[in-house]
């Protein structure tokens, strides 16, 4: 039985489930919806997803979106063990705090960083990028304390935070020589992830135009 994901390549918390799927060997069935021709607002899909963001999962007659909580789902009903999520309560729970600092720290400083910049044609606020930075500070710290995101082993907190960095290298080509934990664990996840390549660099490949052009725009704005 193959579960329905609701994605576009290019997308860091689509690209998150694919990496765990592949990693738990469950069967998706890719739907591409293409945000920009607005696909995401057909009424079949509105029917599914009133929220209409991606990306989304169907299993059976149950739908759910947001990447996290997706990831979350799969181990829960198809983990065959607790390897991607032990069930310790205080592993888990630092687990869950990695992926709420990906979503509402780290990738929400980069989305304000850049999607302006991207899809608005404003100026690069450096402020704001100072905030992001303050961010990688934080993961750089994570990462001197244990081998993975959340601990000693790897675990959805990596698969997660694995799409946000390659997005950020890839697309807005950030540079992070000077953070040498998280420089560490990228070239380990990158060999140790399967997929990675296809799923996360080349997604973010297919993005990454817009990023360069937006870039220039706005130098030829100064």
């Amino acid at each position: 039985m193959a579960l329905d994901l609701y994605h576009m390549p290019a997308s860091a918390p689509c690209q998150s489930v694919r990496l765990l799927a592949k990693a738990m060997k469950l069967q998706l069935n890719l739907i591409h919806l293409d945000l920009s021709k607005e696909e995401h607002m057909k009424p079949q899909f509105l029917k599914l997803n009133p929220q209409h963001v991606i990306p989304t999962l169907v299993d059976n007659d149950f739908v759910l979106w947001e990447s996290r909580a997706i990831l979350i789902y799969l181990c829960e009903k198809y983990g065959k063990n607790d390897k991607f999520y032990p069930r310790d309560p205080k592993k888990r729970a630092v687990i869950n705090q990695r992926l709420y600092f990906d979503l509402g720290t780290l990738y929400d400083r980069f989305a304000d960083c850049y999607y302006p910049l991207v899809f608005e044609g404003q100026k690069f606020d450096e402020e704001n990028f100072k905030k992001l930075e303050e961010a990688f500070g934080f993961l750089e710290i994570y990462l001197g304390q244990n081998t993975y995101v959340a601990g000693d082993k790897i675990t959805i907190a990596d698969f997660s935070i694995l799409a946000s960095i390659t997005t950020m290298k890839v697309c807005a080509e950030i540079d992070f020589s000077k953070y040498g934990n998280i420089e560490r664990w990228y070239a380990q996840l990158a060999e140790e992830v399967a997929d990675h390549d296809d799923v996360c660099v080349q997604g973010a490949l297919g993005f990454q135009p817009h990023f360069q052009a937006a870039k220039k725009a706005a130098e030829e704005q100064e």
